[in-house]
């Protein structure tokens, strides 16, 4: 099973989130971040097996960014 994730940089720690279970991890680098994100969601599957059913059913069509324009004020 394939998750997808996010992951973004702040203040030298690099953060990754799954995006349909939002579960969040944290390393020094990318490859610990991602590391990490493996063993909290299979930690988190385990607690939630009726989430990897639904997670395999996902049939990801492509992803995108979409900018915002700041906020007034």
């Amino acid at each position: 099973m394939n998750i997808h994730a996010v992951i973004w940089e702040d203040e030298g720690v690099y953060i990754v989130r799954e995006v349909f279970t939002g579960v969040t991890t944290q390393g020094k680098t990318i490859e610990e971040a991602l590391r990490n994100l493996k063993e909290a969601v299979e930690l988190y599957l385990e607690e939630f097996p009726e989430m990897r059913k639904q997670l395999e059913k996902i049939r990801l069509v492509g992803d995108f960014n979409v900018q915002i324009a700041k906020a007034l004020g």
